[in-house]
């Protein structure tokens, strides 16, 4: 196994008034393309996680964070990497989500959730969301 230092990624799980989730399709040609995941990217060096959090959501999918919360965290390994996710719930925000960078993007209810082929990663995630609704 790789023993370089994880990736620290700042991921939302944002929520609607309808409490859906927004999740968004990785693009075919990188790591785990063509599976779902929650948007989110690398804190970059300075960064708070929240100022990574408001950041990344924003580049990825044109939303400005006003009130967000911290829901879990966990590692991943992967084969060849290891990620570091701070997760943080959405609660409100501004503007209306869409693919920034061309990716396509839904809202959906957490019984939806349960049935996408989710990247790896983010299958520990959708069990903190569930008990997060309940």
């Amino acid at each position: 196994m790789n023993k370089t230092k994880p990736a620290h990624i700042a991921v939302g799980v944002i929520f609607d008034n309808q409490r859906r989730i927004l999740v968004a399709l990785r693009p075919k040609d990188k790591f785990q393309g063509g599976l779902w995941e929650f948007p989110g990217g690398k804190i970059e060096s300075g960064e708070s996680v929240e100022q990574a959090l408001k950041r990344e959501l924003f580049e990825e999918v044109g939303i400005t964070v006003i009130t967000a919360e911290p829901l879990t965290l966990c590692d991943y390994h992967y084969q060849d990497h290891h990620v570091h996710l701070d997760v943080w719930c959405v609660l409100d925000f501004e503007g209306d989500a869409y693919g920034k960078e061309g990716q396509s993007v839904r809202w959906v209810t957490l019984e939806e959730l349960k049935k996408l082929p989710m990247l790896a990663a983010n299958h520990p995630i959708m069990q903190a969301v569930a008990s997060y609704l309940t």
